[in-house]
């Protein structure tokens, strides 16, 4: 989403401590449909609010239990959101509430509030939620007068409490709603339509099956989009954009060339608001008739329904309630009663604060476009995130017809090689992550949709200089998204001492551009060959890194292929390892992740999974910050909280071990908790691709081969292909809200390269979140949380160096 920032206040490093949340009372509620993740995000209002001194009250069955008050209003205790951070749904109910509508039905609201002196709310719903909360709040004094009138309340209530304050967090799974990224619930929902979506897949291979899948959404068709592009669907069905008249024949020709090239499925995903151009909704029995009518193929329709709620909010969706819900305490804290109602969001990682009707109104906008059968407004008016999905998956589903035949690429003539026919190797380099193969198949199509050849290298650099290269085409990479590890192989070898047999390799297979995907070898590795650009002239085409590494290790990038799935590894495990403690006597249990120096996993997966503490490399601890952490946790196990988590990552401390720590809290913690330590190992490595990192690794992956591109046409010349300068060697990687292309030469001085980390890593500003919510004393600096935004339409021209993701 592009917007014009409007800074609220001076960015210089700023401290909560001078927030105080003394004398207020906060309440918070869940509305609306639920969505997972909700509960991260009470948990966190409830713990940052008890943090900063203010009283928080958690409001029960959304605003029908505010409308009701009475016991649906209780205040809330540091305790009583223990271990809820895991469970799907809200806790505290949800509810629509017809009364709330009515004048009547907010004048009780209002009544219940005051009462209890709540003037600060934290609403968690969709959009009708958020407008609701803000009618109530343009109301607010006219419904004081109301009850004063009444004799309802007196004069000192109406005068304390004539300021309501309201801030919103979106919870829907839909991912409807204009100025954020994501909505809190929208990637758990994507983890159960992938679930499902890679279970139909095997059934659907044995019997030569075509599937219908029908998604939830409403009006808005990002969970389809998303999950076609996840999992490489034949063909979707969206809203926004209805397919072209005629669609029908295109569909079935479409799937039976995909049959005639041998694959044994076909997958269709329709979102439960497609519709056609005239308006006419598609429905999946519509979709299934059509296929069985034209082709014969034996299809089936599996409607997901509310699967797509339940279950256990995935990682990303813990951290991201996690970080909107302290966001929206320090709204509250800030607000006046000038500030607009906001909401709180993530643009890319960032923080950010929207005012929430301007929200509410592009989100309205956005069917009124659909109503007028403006659709590429509709698509535009969505966002920049749902756009550039549409165009990645309309990239990947293009396929010239003429590509697979023999020698159907090099009819064009030599004289045309500056447009096309250029030779682009693909390689893996480093330990495999997760999204890899999803990275390789995106690159391979959208390089062959671009006219290129398209070469794969196994493993590595060491299959590079052992000639362990072919021709790769659209259908070897068939069903690759869904796939773990990496198919191609991957090895850490480096390139330095192999120089003159890789250019000998180029120069055998003329190879015109190289795209690595992989970890920190790779990066090395493109140091090394732009290196030695001067010796060799083979080196001198365009190379291209993306970032694919569970460790997240990667200088110039925020986040990695690989990672996410990395992530729902340990939140997954740990979840399970704090559920076998039930029932028995208090228990600690201290886990070792992986990462190498980089402390991003085990930081993140503690904010996941509830940790108490995370030891990590960045920030050095000792023997007495050790001590201070067993007796804080001893503390905690004498109250009504059963388990403790703490996280320590491989390379923390080389004395401090996990052994070390283990036996440190076993001796300390005697009488009180018992100990159990568990090192997660490689299981963080392995299992099938979560839906982010499929989506991540297939757009970047785009992103690197179209810059490829534009950049062989620009050094074509005379006849053949040179490249030498920085800017022809790159590392593509996601920085704050946009995907940049950074010349690798200048990440070298932000690396460290004996740690194998970045200098600067943007994560350890969530470390502060994560002591606050285990009940930590420390210094939060909020001069990088959200600053008040307003949502614009006005487009920057995008630069080809970057574009937001």
């Amino acid at each position: 989403m592009a917007s014009a920032v409007v800074p609220k206040r001076q960015d210089t490093r700023k401290f909560f401590e001078n927030l105080s949340g003394a004398g207020k009372s906060i309440a918070v509620l869940t509305s609306g449909g639920d969505a997972q993740g909700m509960n991260a995000a009470v948990r966190a209002v409830v713990r940052m609010g008890i943090y900063v001194g203010a009283k928080v009250y958690f409001i029960h069955e959304g605003y029908q239990g505010m409308v009701d008050g009475g016991d649906n209003i209780k205040e809330a205790t540091w305790e009583s959101v223990s271990s809820m951070l895991q469970v799907g749904g809200t806790v505290i109910g949800s509810a629509r509430c017809k009364e709330f509508r009515t004048h009547e039905g907010r004048l009780k609201a209002a009544h219940n509030l005051v009462q209890r002196s709540i003037t600060n709310l934290c609403v968690i719903g969709g959009d009708g939620s958020l407008t609701g909360a803000n009618l109530f709040r343009e109301e607010w004094s006219g419904l004081l007068d109301e009850l004063l009138q009444q004799g309802l309340i007196d004069k000192e209530a109406a005068h304390s409490n004539s300021e309501l304050h309201i801030v919103g967090m979106v919870g829907s799974i839909d991912n409807d709603f204009c100025g954020t990224d994501m909505t809190i619930g929208t990637d758990s929902a994507l983890h159960r339509i992938i679930e499902v979506v890679d279970a139909i897949m095997t059934t659907a291979q044995s019997h030569q099956r075509t599937f219908v899948l029908e998604v939830m959404g409403r009006h808005c068709g990002y969970l389809a989009l998303v999950s076609a592009l996840a999992c490489g669907a034949d063909w979707v069905f969206i809203p926004e954009m209805p397919p072209e008249d005629g669609w029908e024949d295109s569909m079935c020709q479409k799937l039976s060339e995909s049959r005639s090239r041998g694959s044994r499925l076909n997958i269709i995903i329709v979102a439960e608001g497609a519709i056609d151009r005239q308006g006419q909704p598609i429905t999946s029995g519509f979709v299934k008739d059509l296929v069985v009518r034209c082709l014969g193929f034996d299809t089936r329709v599996t409607i997901l329904g509310h699967v797509q709620r339940g279950g256990t909010p995935s990682a990303f969706d813990r951290i991201l309630a996690s970080r909107m819900g302290v966001e929206a305490v320090l709204a509250l804290l800030e607000a006046s009663a000038s500030t607009p109602a906001c909401v709180v969001s993530l643009v890319g990682n960032q923080a950010v604060r929207l005012p929430l009707m301007e929200c509410v109104q592009m989100t309205q906008e956005v069917q009124k476009a659909m109503d007028e059968k403006k659709f590429e407004e509709a698509v535009r008016l969505r966002g920049r995130s749902f756009e550039n999905n549409l165009t990645t998956y309309r990239l990947l589903s293009y396929r010239k017809a003429d590509s697979e035949l023999p020698n159907g690429e090099e009819e064009a003539g030599d004289e045309e090689q500056s447009d096309s026919s250029f030779n682009v190797a693909v390689l893996n380099v480093g330990a495999p992550a997760a999204g890899m193969n999803a990275a390789v198949r995106s690159a391979v199509r959208v390089g062959i949709t671009e006219g290129h050849k398209m070469f794969a290298v196994n493993d590595g650099f060491e299959g590079f200089y052992k000639g362990q290269i072919k021709e790769i085409k659209w259908g070897d990479v068939g069903g690759w998204t869904g796939q773990g590890g990496s198919l191609l192989g991957t090895k850490r070898t480096l390139p330095g001492k192999h120089l003159e047999k890789i250019a000998e390799q180029m120069r055998i297979h003329n190879i015109n551009a190289l795209l690595v995907i992989g970890g920190f070898e790779a990066y090395v590795g493109l140091l090394e060959l732009s290196a030695a650009r001067d010796k060799y002239n083979e080196f001198c085409v365009p190379m291209v890194m993306v970032p694919a590494t569970v460790s997240n290790n990667i200088p110039g990038s925020d986040l990695s292929i690989g990672s996410d799935t990395a992530l729902n590894a340990i939140t997954d495990t740990c979840d399970r390892i704090k559920q076998s403690a039930s029932g028995t006597k208090r228990r600690v249990f201290i886990i070792e992740t992986m990462g190498g120096y980089c402390g991003y996993l085990a930081t993140v997966g503690g904010l996941a999974a509830g940790a108490d503490t995370v030891y990590i490399y960045e920030e050095p601890f000792d023997i007495r910050d050790l001590q201070a952490n067993v007796e804080h946790l001893t503390q905690k196990m004498k109250t009504s909280i059963q388990r403790g988590l703490v996280l320590r990552n491989e390379n923390c401390n080389e004395n401090f071990t996990t052994d070390f720590i283990y036996q440190l809290y076993t001796e300390e913690g005697r009488g009180v908790f018992d100990c159990r330590k568990n090192i997660l190992g490689h299981m963080q490595q392995g299992g099938a691709p979560s839906p982010f990192d499929r989506n991540f690794g297939t757009k970047v992956a785009a992103k690197a081969i179209q810059w490829i591109t534009r950049t062989l046409k620009d050094s074509y010349k005379g006849g053949r292909v040179f490249a030498n300068s920085d800017d022809t060697a790159c590392l593509l990687g996601m920085r704050r809200r946009a995907l940049v292309f950074q010349p690798v030469s200048q990440l070298r001085d932000e690396t460290d390269f004996v740690h194998r980390i970045p200098k600067e890593q943007w994560w350890l500003k969530l470390r502060p979140l994560m002591k606050i919510l285990a009940k930590y004393k420390t210094s939060y600096d909020v001069s990088d949380s959200g600053q008040l935004e307003h949502v614009t339409r006005i487009r920057p021209k995008e630069s080809n160096t970057s574009a937001t993701i």
